[in-house]
């Protein structure tokens, strides 16, 4: 009887609704996403009181629960220790060892929102200098890492393409990607930005020879980016990657625009690596806009004319921003 209770347990567990059991359905295919605190604040309860009470200990100190033993859970619980196993069964783990291991695996998420403490100062907004100084760190690092000659070969490239096409993957790299579209348009160039991964698939085979492929990643090993490269190389378009050094989407690539900045893991704050590629971007776009003078002046010239027509006065104000 025993026994069957407690496959009903692990049955109930396993059928819960997707974002409790951890199950994520992306075209037809199930991807793990294993959230043991909200699986187990959903399902608690569903439990037996013993499995109850073990929970609550669990939930009450997460920290000390990974760290602690079976007979320890069990003492904190007044629970015997076969039923610190039911419980973790309970929850679709294998066993204690498996729950902890799970346990702790959720707890690095929560972990990184109360971070970085020493960061704070009394004098002023907790996160001012958390955020100035990493700005001010990333333009640095990239300033000391990037390489002239490949930033160089990167301009001449754009500024000859025939269409130049940018994309970026993720939120961080999605605004990057449309910043440069926006940097370059204003120069007369064909641009264009896309961060949908089946998108980018379908307009990469539409490349040819002459037109320029721009990629940014941060961590340079997004799979669907890579793959993208070899399908635009394939049909003889240039690839630029602003990306992390000694990366795979770096080694892909034709030319290689690579900065790393080490990031504080704080999931409040933005990352400064966005600081360092917005500082490639202004290079790239600086650098493509001397050599397309005279031509790109007459762009700018029509841009800055049109935007002038829609404010009074005649205070100078940025290109299009």
């Amino acid at each position: 009887m025993q026994k069957k209770t407690n496959n009903t347990d692990v049955q109930f567990a396993q059928e819960q609704d997707a974002s409790i059991s951890g199950e994520v359905f992306l075209d037809d295919h199930a991807v793990h996403v294993d959230d043991l605190i909200s699986r187990m604040k959903a399902l608690r309860s569903g439990l037996r009181p013993a499995e109850q009470r073990v929970a609550d200990v669990v939930l009450k100190d997460i920290e000390s629960a990974v760290r602690a033993s079976n007979s320890q859970l069990a003492q904190a619980a007044n629970v015997s220790e076969p039923t610190v196993t039911r419980f973790c069964r309970a929850l679709g783990c294998e066993g204690v060892r498996d729950f902890k291991l799970r346990l702790a695996q959720s707890l690095v998420a929560g972990s990184m929102t109360s971070s970085n403490r020493a960061e704070l100062d009394d004098s002023r907004l907790p996160f001012w200098n958390a955020v100035f100084s990493q700005a001010r760190n990333a333009i640095r690092l990239a300033e000391r890492q990037l390489d002239e000659t490949e930033v160089s070969r990167a301009i001449e490239c754009v500024s000859i393409a025939g269409r130049v096409f940018v994309f970026g993957l993720g939120g961080g790299s999605t605004s990057l990607a449309l910043d440069m579209q926006y940097r370059l348009f204003r120069f007369g160039i064909s641009v264009t930005a896309y961060s949908d991964n089946y998108l980018m698939r379908m307009v990469v085979a539409t490349v040819r020879p002459g037109d320029v492929v721009i990629m940014i990643s941060a961590t340079g090993r997004t799979r669907e980016l890579i793959e993208a490269v070899a399908i635009a190389k394939n049909y003889d378009a240039k690839v630029v990657a602003i990306t992390r050094p000694k990366s795979e989407l770096a080694a892909a690539a034709d030319i290689a625009l690579t900065v790393e900045v080490p990031e504080i893991v704080n999931v409040l704050k933005p990352t400064a690596s966005r600081f360092a590629f917005l500082a490639v971007i202004d290079l790239v776009a600086t650098g493509v806009a001397y050599q397309l003078e005279p031509k790109g002046q007459e762009t700018w010239r029509r841009v800055k004319l049109n935007l002038m027509s829609m404010r009074e006065g005649d205070v100078l104000e940025p290109l299009g921003d």
